[in-house]
């Protein structure tokens, strides 16, 4: 029988992931779901709120009042909030709703990325990444997982996901093509991933869902020949 790449774990040997910080819990949180970097800050979806926070410090530095039950993501100048049925373009200088557009999932929707001018999307218990069109929503095309996806981000042309299930939660790079699995990092027994978002170098901020906590990741380091 063929194997399908997009749903064999055999493709990659999990590894333990190296949790190098963590953030939180924080006031007024009670889970955490979407997450983002904006350059500076991280923001975490928070429930009603999203929340910003220095990297440094720790220390929160604003918030916005918005519907932040997912995915979080930043294009450069717009954050990017999943609100149930929805994704809103919101200005975060003001916290103003520029539009919104259909979640593909709708309502089952979990992380969100942005990546060449695109909105990647996470379908939680559909088990895909949707790529969509930020200006109408259409689906562009969608890449199948074997395992819920929660939090997706791209870094340096690569795609990763977290996965969280019966207690097992990892984050995967994916081939963004076939779907295949090509990396895995295992959390801790217990600990899970709800947001993801790199930085743009060498760590995953990670949703901790439930725990209120945001997580810093070590990203692998990659080899050069």
């Amino acid at each position: 029988m063929k194997r399908n790449p997009s749903t064999d774990k055999s493709q990659a040997t999990a590894h333990t992931a190296e949790i190098v910080r963590e953030y939180g819990p924080f006031a007024g949180a009670d889970s955490v779901g979407g997450v983002t970097h904006d350059g500076r800050h991280v923001w975490a979806a928070i429930g009603d709120k999203l929340l910003a926070f220095d990297p440094e410090s720790g220390e929160p530095t604003r918030t916005l009042e918005h519907a932040a039950d997912a995915g979080t993501a930043f294009d450069g100048t717009y954050l990017y909030q999943i609100a149930e049925t929805r994704i809103d373009k919101i200005d975060p200088a003001t916290g103003d709703v520029i539009k919104s557009i259909p979640a593909p999932g709708n309502g089952g929707d979990s992380g969100l990325a942005w990546a060449e001018g695109s909105l990647w999307v996470g379908q939680y218990r559909g088990r895909r990444i949707h790529q969509v069109d930020p200006e109408s929503g259409t689906v562009i095309r969608s890449i199948e997982s074997n395992r819920f996806v929660t939090g997706v981000t791209w870094v340096d042309d690569e795609l990763w996901h977290g996965t969280w299930e019966d207690e097992e939660s990892e984050i995967r790079r994916i081939d963004p093509h076939s779907g295949a699995v090509l990396e895995r990092l295992q959390m801790p027994q217990g600990v899970g991933v709800s947001g993801l978002e790199s930085d743009g170098a060498d760590l995953f901020y990670c949703g901790g869902g439930g725990a209120g906590k945001v997580r810093a990741v070590r990203r692998p380091k990659r080899t050069t020949a």
